[in-house]
Parts: C-alpha cells; sequence; structure tokens
C-alpha cells in the first residue's frame, strides 16, 4: 500500500476517536459545573468524590488557575460551549482569585498562595512560582474574553515578577541558599515560562511578540539542554551550563513532562517555521520519553525512571497518571498534523487506547488520575489537591 492510501486511511479512522473525545469533553465540563462552584464564598471545590461530594474544602491556586482558564478557552474557541453559564464561572473565579491569591511580601513583591481556605485564607505557600504561572494564564485568558484590559496588566506584571526571579534573582521565592545546593536548570521552569509566552503572545501584535522573543529563545535553549547522553536521553534536571548532574536526581527522568515539553516545543517550530526545532521535538521529546516510559508488559507511561535503570527514589515512580498521557495524546496528534507520518498517529492510537480503557469513571463521567503500575485504580476520587479537569482544549 501506498504511503499516501495509508495515511488517507489512518485520517478517515480518526473520526471515532473524535467522536468519543468530544463526548468525554461534554461529560468533564458537565461534572465540574454541576459540582465544583462555590456559590457562597466563590472560587472553586476541586477535591471531589465520585458522586461529587466535597470532601475538603480548601482551595488550591493552581488548579483555581486552571479551571478559569479552561472555562475562558472554551467559551472562547469552541461554539458549542460559548454559554452564559460558563462565561460568569469563569468570571466568578478570576474574582476570587484577584481577592485572595496574591500575598504581599515586606518587599513590595506580590507571590501567589498555594492553597487557600475555602473564604480565602492562606494556608500555604510553595517555594516556587507555579502558583503564579497559573495566575497569569487565567488573567490572560479572562481578559480576551472580558475585554478587561487590568487583568491583561495583572498577568504581564506578574510575568515580569517570574522573569526576575528565574533570570536575575530567586531570593523572592523565599528558598535559603545552601552551600551545598547546585543551581539546577530543572525542566518545569523553561517549559512553564515557554508556555506563558505562547499564552501572552497568542493572537497579539508584533510589539507584544518582540517583548517576549529573546524569553522564548532561551526557554527553548534551556529545554534542549535536557537532551543528553549523546541525545539519547531527556534528563528532567541538569546543571544551569546544560550537562548532567550527580545522583538520583540527575539521573531523574519525568515521561510526561518531556512529552510535554515536546509539543510546546512543536508549537514554537511552527510559529517559526523552525524545521530542526521540529525534528528535535519529536525525535527527542516524544519518540525517546515514549520508548523508555512505556511500560511494555501493562501499557501505560511510568510516572518516573532512572536512566541507569535504578529504581527512583520517587515513591509513585511506577503509577499510571492521567496527566501525563493527556500530554502523549496531545503530542503525537500535534506531531501528526504537522507532518503526516502515519508511525506517529499510531503512538497516538495506542495511548489512546490504553488512556480510555483505564481512566474514565462511568459513574461520574470524569477520570480518575492515579493508577497502579497494572492499571488499576489506587485512588478513588475525581479531583484533588493537584487533579482538576483533565482534557485539555486540543482535543475538542
Amino acid at each position: 500500500m501506498q504511503q499516501s492510501q495509508k495515511s488517507l486511511m489512518l485520517r478517515q479512522s480518526m473520526k471515532p476517536y473524535v467522536k468519543h473525545i468530544r463526548s468525554q469533553l461534554d461529560n468533564v465540563v458537565d461534572f465540574w459545573l454541576k459540582y465544583s462552584h462555590d456559590t457562597v464564598d466563590g472560587g472553586f471545590f476541586t477535591c471531589l468524590g465520585r458522586d461529587g461530594s466535597v470532601y475538603d474544602k480548601l482551595k488550591y491556586v493552581w488548579l483555581q488557575g486552571r479551571q478559569v482558564w479552561m472555562y475562558c478557552r472554551l467559551y472562547r474557541t469552541m461554539d458549542r460551549f460559548h454559554k452564559p453559564e460558563i462565561l460568569e464561572a469563569a468570571k466568578a473565579g478570576g474574582e476570587f482569585l484577584r481577592k485572595f491569591a496574591r500575598v504581599s511580601r515586606a518587599s513590595g513583591e506580590w507571590k501567589c498562595a498555594f492553597c487557600l481556605t475555602s473564604d480565602g485564607k492562606a494556608v500555604k505557600v510553595q517555594r516556587t512560582l507555579f502558583s503564579e504561572c497559573f495566575y497569569i494564564m487565567a488573567m490572560d485568558e479572562l481578559s480576551r474574553v472580558t475585554g478587561d484590559k487590568d487583568m491583561q496588566l495583572e498577568a504581564e506584571q506578574m510575568m515580569e515578577q517570574l522573569i526576575h526571579w528565574v533570570r536575575v534573582d530567586s531570593s523572592g521565592l523565599g528558598r535559603p541558599q545552601l552551600p551545598g545546593d547546585v543551581p539546577t536548570n530543572s525542566m518545569a521552569v523553561p517549559m512553564m515560562l515557554l508556555c506563558l509566552v505562547q499564552q501572552l503572545t497568542e493572537g497579539q501584535g508584533q510589539d507584544v511578540v518582540q517583548k517576549y522573543k529573546e524569553l522564548e529563545q532561551w526557554c527553548v535553549q534551556q529545554i534542549l539542554h535536557h537532551v543528553q547522553r549523546a541525545g539519547t536521553a531527556i534528563l528532567e534536571n541538569v546543571s544551569v551550563e546544560g550537562t548532567e548532574l550527580p545522583g538520583c536526581s540527575g539521573r531523574l527522568q519525568n515521561p510526561g513532562h518531556a512529552l510535554e515539553a515536546g509539543w510546546f516545543l512543536l508549537q514554537y517550530s511552527a510559529e517559526r517555521g523552525d524545521e530542526k526545532i521540529q525534528e528535535t521535538a519529536i525525535s527527542k521529546f516524544m519518540e525517546l520519553p515514549y520508548q523508555c516510559g512505556w511500560d511494555k508488559k501493562h501499557g501505560g507511561l511510568f510516572y518516573f525512571l532512572d536512566v541507569d535503570g535504578h529504581c527512583p527514589t520517587q515513591l509513585e515512580w511506577s503509577m499510571k497518571l492521567w496527566w501525563p498521557h493527556c500530554e502523549a495524546l496531545i503530542a503525537f496528534l500535534m506531531a501528526y498534523s504537522q507532518t503526516k507520518k502515519p508511525e506517529l498517529l499510531e503512538r497516538f492510537f495506542e495511548v489512546y487506547d490504553y488512556t480510555f480503557t483505564h481512566f474514565p469513571d462511568a459513574q461520574s463521567g470524569e477520570w480518575f488520575g492515579y493508577l497502579t503500575q497494572e492499571g488499576k485504580v489506587a485512588l478513588d476520587f475525581i479531583g484533588g489537591p493537584f487533579k482538576g479537569k483533565i482534557i485539555r482544549c486540543a482535543f475538542n
């Protein structure tokens, strides 16, 4: 069979997959619209059981931001979700974030809390920048559907603070500088900054694109430093010079993060017409983590691995989590859409088959998030401190 005929057959075979994914997305949105909204104090409950019951009223800022972003993106880009109740939910969530998420510091800097009480009192602040990342994404996307320029300004101001923490002075994060602590390039940081640049510049004029151009290029180069072992492995942590670190931290692999970085790089390559980055994104950040991370006995992607084959020290290393599989689905489908290589669509099909036979919960219409290595449900809640909505808008 000629390659073109095979590609046509593969594309035609996508129709039932698209239909099923649309149905799954509808179910997920219905679940969160029905059960997660706090109509008393505002914001969203995320610790939800299969029946929608709230088992903990703490509100996690990562997930508050993500839910606002998701509602806005759905409302803005998909006709069937262009509904007043979705917009009002996004606006209510955004109001809660603006009122309570930011914690002022004596230095005058703003730090976002990690979690809040039901009525918005800060409970915990992490010494990382990820709460701020999701705050930025929420404010930027909400400004796009409301036209509120103040929200856009808040997103840009918080972004400038993040850039300062990452590239100039990290003391604002609150981590003490210890003599034995080796400066590290953790892939999550440049990966998330690249995601934020893509969010802030989407559909904007050249002035905004140019404003973040140097940062975007820096993020790409920092991500590429994680290609190690003569191009045979993606490592989660490397030195700031881009070399391998000793010990467990240096050998750590996170297949889900690598795949996520891969499709961020694919978006960059498509915008810039950079075929070299496209090839690297697919061959290094998709194929390598898929080859090493796929459990050949039970199926699914391992959460963590050690590049030398030692047992990872993370206790949950062998579990199968929902989000790496979402990242893999997006990555391989995006890679196929850009290259039309059938083997990439076949990868998508393999990940799809595992994902949609293991994670969806027929009772709730949502997904379980945490499975054992064998693919059995390990934690039967639907939402928790780190798990909120499960399907990105790439699947519509």
